[in-house]
């Protein structure tokens, strides 16, 4: 299997990281990604910005693991992940997962799973700036039962 983890300011181009996911194999049948952006409303709040940090080092082997964790429940030819950190607007992008398998169920599958880890295990911070204050965001509960489901599967 193939992986790519980066974790950075700049921006990424969903187009090249979906080419790289087609380009690792001729056996590649299916490749699922998932695109995060900013909202701009949370919790009934305009949001004006979001600052994300990380744990540089601990960060990138978290999403290594959570890939190898799908990779070892479903057929995974490849992974690609991006996450930005530092200051974003609304609107702009904040995260990347793609999979390339044999067929689209294990694909669908995978991405969903390594998106829904990524939001409860990989170590991230995020900062939200609001029209009143700035505030912490925390693990959200649904988070939390998104990830549990796949216990049961």
């Amino acid at each position: 299997m193939i992986k790519k983890v980066v974790v950075q300011i700049d921006d990424f181009d969903v187009n090249e990281e979906t080419a790289f996911l087609v380009d690792i194999s001729k056996e590649v049948g299916g490749i699922n990604t998932f695109l995060g952006t900013v909202r701009d409303v949370n919790e009934g709040d305009t949001v004006t910005g979001l600052r994300l940090e990380h744990y540089p080092g601990m960060t990138e082997k978290q999403i290594h693991a959570i890939i190898d964790r799908a990779s070892s429940r479903w057929s995974v030819l490849g992974a690609v992940v991006i996450h930005r950190v530092g200051d974003l607007q609304p609107g702009e992008k904040i995260v990347f997962v793609g999979i390339a398998s044999k067929h689209r169920g294990d694909a669908f599958r995978a991405c969903e799973y390594v998106m829904d880890s990524l939001k409860t295990e990989a170590t991230f911070w995020k900062k939200e700036v609001t029209e009143g204050e700035a505030r912490w965001l925390t693990t959200r509960q649904t988070d939390v039962e998104a990830l549990n489901k796949w216990q049961v599967d």
